[in-house]
């Protein structure tokens, strides 16, 4: 009975390690090809999906436009050259207008206009007795009376002439609105021919007026103001102010002074107005 138990009795097997050891390399080779897998990378396919993350996280739209890919360069057969053919270049719309031209011309003009004026009166700018600005009304050549006329006078100082003369000849060649105007200070003067600073103001601006009318500036492009004591450029409480508030400006208007704009409404967007019309009461 106790021989059949020892025959029956299985042998120990020594060689399981071997299933456990097949299965391992199995898997440590199918590790290594997924990693090998994984490192190799499309680059076109990987920077489509790192740019679309960008566009995504920058919330940015991406354009639909299909990329458009030029076809390879025909070839010579003969020589078996590339042909290169030159690319067409589309004409840029030009961005300045003939309103832009225009303006452009127009400061342009005005430019010259203020460069001739500073060259004939050079001497009396560096003096301080004359002063040339520019702004969106025009050239303004503003001169001190006292180198113009004599005090409470309206008659040009024979000294003075020639410049005068001078600047005539630059505004004759030019075409643009002139415009003369005539300062004093705030001392009253109450002579028989100047009762006011009104009349001695006009009056010397009409004197400049006149000698540039003698001397080929055409009479319908001028226009005479006399401003009397107002619009004082300096304080009249010294002396050197009333000397500078004494003055003849002559404005070279520009060429858009003159516009005008139509300002009336339609009758139904018109606002109602009270009638002035006086009232007539029946007796």
């Amino acid at each position: 009975m106790a021989r059949r138990r020892q025959k029956h009795e299985e042998h120990e097997n020594h060689e399981r390690w071997l299933v456990s050891y097949a299965d391992f390399i199995t898997l440590l080779f199918a590790f290594f090809v997924v990693m090998y897998a994984i490192s190799s990378i499309n680059e076109g396919k990987y920077r489509v999906m790192s740019d679309s993350i960008v566009d995504a996280f920058k919330n940015t739209p991406t354009s639909d436009k299909p990329i458009y890919v030029p076809a390879p360069a025909p070839q010579n057969a003969e020589t078996g050259k590339i042909q290169i053919q030159p690319v067409p270049v589309k004409a840029q719309p030009n961005i300045i207008g003939p309103e832009n031209v225009d303006k452009e011309e127009r400061r342009a003009k005005m430019k010259a206009v203020a460069g001739n004026l500073l060259n004939v009166m050079d001497p009396l700018v560096k003096g301080g007795q004359v002063k040339v600005t520019e702004s969106n009304r025009g050239i303004s050549v503003e001169i001190n009376a006292s180198l113009l006329f004599a005090p409470a006078q309206a008659v040009l100082n024979p000294d003075t002439v020639g410049v005068l003369k001078a600047v005539a000849q630059v505004l004759a060649r030019d075409d643009h609105q002139v415009q003369i105007e005539g300062y004093t200070d705030n001392m009253p003067i109450g002579s028989p021919i100047f009762p006011s600073n009104w009349e001695l103001s006009s009056a010397r601006a009409s004197s400049v007026t006149r000698l540039f009318a003698e001397n080929g500036v055409n009479p319908n492009r001028m226009v005479v103001i006399g401003y009397g004591e107002n619009r004082p450029v300096d304080s009249n409480e010294t002396p050197e102010g009333r000397a500078r508030n004494r003055r003849v400006t002559v404005m070279i208007l520009a060429e858009n002074e003159g516009e005008t704009t139509d300002l009336s409404l339609d009758p139904d967007i018109r606002p109602s107005a009270p009638s002035i019309a006086p009232r007539i009461t029946p007796h």
